[in-house]
């Protein structure tokens, strides 16, 4: 042990220069690459005008108009068809939308205000209880089952598949007397922070049309950004729910692993390495619809959140990092996002008096290779497997032709994520060995810092949202989310105004094994303290407008 951390200690000198350099490379590529990018975005993207929001039924949060509707001051089918009416507006322009169910919608709605209307509906306190979101519309992305929808994943050759059944989540969100109105855009299968497929075309941000909706649930991101939808629900293996929410200004948590069921999500992972990744969970504009939705999203499970215990955020122990330490081949943060947190940190400070403690975890930077790692699977079936719709393998060399010659199936980074697979960390080796044994002791790290009512800061992505297909050359700048899913602990994505830009940026808030409810309540206060959600820009002739001070208000 003593000659190996002697041979470590030699090795660093060495490698330090090296690592520099290619950080350095990087920078200047990623400088040329968005350069490149913005003049594509300027002549091919145009920045085109958002509608004004106009009906205030799609300011309000979900929770409010689910008591509006029980106490019969609105009907659900108003509801419903204004957010009908909204998404018919913003679709031709953001294309966040795959399949709605408008009229099927409406039908159960106008059941829904039958039934408050007849003699014999239940009162407002069981209804509350029972069916928290009675006649309220939400919105859920591609990959999650809606019986009678079509499923694709963004993946061609499931084009005119249809879910013979609600997904688990689903069927719970209609339990509590929710209603879904339509499903969103995702990456191809789901594994890419850009929402663009060979199906539905790439959807685009509210706040500037030329910029990504992130992914995989991008469009979900987008939809209720714009006011499409008061609520939905993403998944979240690798940031999934985090991103999209983190560049189109909303709110999203991703739960501790194994709370909310995986049932009905397709592609489904293989394998258990891969299932306590993966993570459903809430996404919305208003922080206070967060812990009412993974309460019913939790079924029974939600005991275990301790969801209705009241937080007294002067007793937090805060924790933070403003970066991963300098992962190779990874972006710096952008000062407006460091800042972002510290206004955080000096609130909390001034107004809870809690100081927060930096923090150095040195194996964040490895975040990438450890996600990497608890990624493989025992039986070696890679992307290409998933390509062909699980019915054998790929040939990449044939696809890439069609590719090229603008007739193929798939989307480049899903063909070159297929190509560079066969570089990537193998199940058993030495190298996953080692890595696996690093996320366990990372977790233990976090265990110890967070058991005791503690919350850690840190950012949910190093830049605001970038041109379209520039992520191609800023690949792994999902490590800041993708690490969370490894640790398997919470994590709440919290909107913090916009850049100079006029791009949303923020943090994520996370939180020890099923401590959900602290990362939570630190939503809410966030909300409250900075104005969470801020309404996409109104755009006439190609300037910017201000929203009025009154539209601009939400409940």
């Amino acid at each position: 042990m003593t000659q190996m951390s002697s041979k470590n200690r030699k090795e660093k000198p060495k490698m330090k220069p090296i690592i520099q350099v290619v950080n350095l490379f990087h920078r200047v590529v990623e400088l040329i690459a968005s350069g490149v990018f913005s003049l594509i975005a300027y002549f091919c993207h145009p920045k085109e005008c958002q509608p004004p929001i106009k009906n205030r039924i799609l300011l309000y949060s979900a929770s409010t108009l689910a008591a509006q509707i029980r106490q019969q001051e609105i009907t659900s089918e108003e509801v419903v068809q204004a957010y009908i009416d909204r998404i018919n507006e913003i679709q031709p322009i953001l294309n966040c939308v795959v399949e709605g169910r408008f009229e099927e919608a409406l039908e159960e709605a106008r059941k829904c205000d039958k039934m408050l209307r007849s003699s014999n509906a239940p009162s407002i306190k069981i209804l509350t209880m029972e069916k928290p979101f009675l006649g309220v519309p939400f919105t859920t992305k591609d990959c999650i089952a809606i019986a009678g929808m079509k499923q694709t994943a963004g993946l061609v050759v499931r084009k005119n598949t249809v879910s013979d059944r609600d997904a688990e989540t689903v069927k719970l969100m209609r339990a509590a007397g929710a209603i879904p109105i339509a499903k969103t855009n995702v990456s191809e299968l789901a594994m890419w922070w850009e929402s663009s497929n060979c199906i539905y075309g790439t959807s685009r941000n509210p706040y500037n049309t030329r910029h990504i909706v992130g992914g995989s649930s991008g469009g979900e991101g987008a939809l209720i950004a714009a006011a499409g939808s008061p609520f939905g629900i993403g998944s979240d293996i690798g940031g999934s729910i985090r991103m999209p929410c983190f560049f189109n200004g909303i709110f999203g948590h991703k739960t501790t692993r194994g709370v909310v069921s995986n049932e009905g999500q397709y592609p489904s992972p293989h394998h258990e390495e891969q299932d306590v990744l993966l993570s459903l969970g809430p996404m919305c504009r208003n922080p206070f619809d967060l812990i009412p939705m993974l309460r019913v999203l939790a079924g029974k499970n939600a005991s275990m959140l301790n969801l209705d215990s009241k937080v007294d955020l002067s007793k937090l122990k805060i924790y933070y990092m403003e970066d991963d330490g300098g992962q190779l081949l990874v972006s710096p943060v952008e000062p407006e996002i460091k800042k972002a947190m510290y206004r955080v940190i000096d609130y909390f400070a001034r107004v809870h008096k809690v100081k927060a403690k930096k923090v150095d975890l040195k194996k964040m930077k490895k975040s990438t290779d450890l996600w990497l790692a608890n990624m493989s699977t025992k039986d070696a079936r890679g992307f290409a497997y998933e390509l062909s719709n699980r019915t054998g393998v790929l040939n990449i060399w044939w696809k890439l032709a069609q590719w090229f010659t603008f007739m193929g199936p798939h989307t480049l980074i899903a063909l070159i994520t297929v190509l560079v697979e066969s570089f990537g960390i193998k199940f058993g080796s030495e190298k996953h060995t080692k890595l696996i044994q690093q996320s366990r002791d990372l977790y233990l790290e976090f265990k110890d810092m967070l058991d005791d009512g503690g919350i850690f800061l840190y950012p949910t992505h190093p830049t605001a949202a970038p041109m379209h297909h520039e992520p191609l050359i800023k690949p792994f700048n999902f490590s800041y989310t993708a690490i969370i899913n490894v640790l398997g602990v919470p994590s709440t994505a919290c909107p913090l105004g916009l850049n100079q830009n006029g791009l949303p940026i923020g943090i994520q808030v996370i939180g020890g094994m099923y401590q959900d409810h602290l990362t939570l309540a630190v939503a809410e206060e966030i909300g409250r303290a900075f104005g969470g959600w801020v309404p996409p820009p109104l755009i006439e002739n190609g300037a910017t407008i201000e929203v009025p001070t009154d539209i601009a208000l939400y409940t």
